[in-house]
């Protein structure tokens, strides 16, 4: 079993979209940024979480069930685990429907995290 927990990120309902946590450019972050963010980037840290929220996020449909975006190169088991660590995260949201989970992106807790990242010089890091 593992150590981690699902924190609340914040989902924001229109636009401009403004991010959760300061930019990591501005400041020191709190305590509490610093778990929000971590949360996030950690559920996109694993190579096959970062190909599949992409699938979800554009799939023609709106959303997709783990037999649409199955062909990652895992097994069918290994890829039902891991939409499941972006939606505890707050990337995903997620609807049964009979005996299939159906997914679809949350594209304001996306447009939070970019800014999150703050602007720099070209060639500042």
């Amino acid at each position: 079993m593992s150590n981690s927990r699902v924190v609340e990120l914040p989902v924001l309902p229109t636009e401009p979209v403004t991010p959760c946590c300061p930019p990591i450019t501005s400041a020191e972050l709190s305590p509490t940024d610093a778990e929000k963010m971590a949360a996030m980037f950690k559920a996109l840290s694993d190579p096959v979480r970062l190909r599949l929220f992409p699938k979800v996020a554009s799939h023609p449909a709106g959303e997709a069930c783990v037999c649409d975006i199955a062909e990652c190169g895992v097994s069918q088991p290994t890829v039902s685990h891991h939409p499941r660590k972006l939606r505890e995260a707050g990337l995903l949201t997620s609807e049964r429907r009979g005996t299939w989970v159906y997914y679809r992106g949350e594209p304001s807790v996306v447009a939070a995290m970019s800014p999150l990242l703050g602007t720099s010089a070209p060639g500042a890091f």
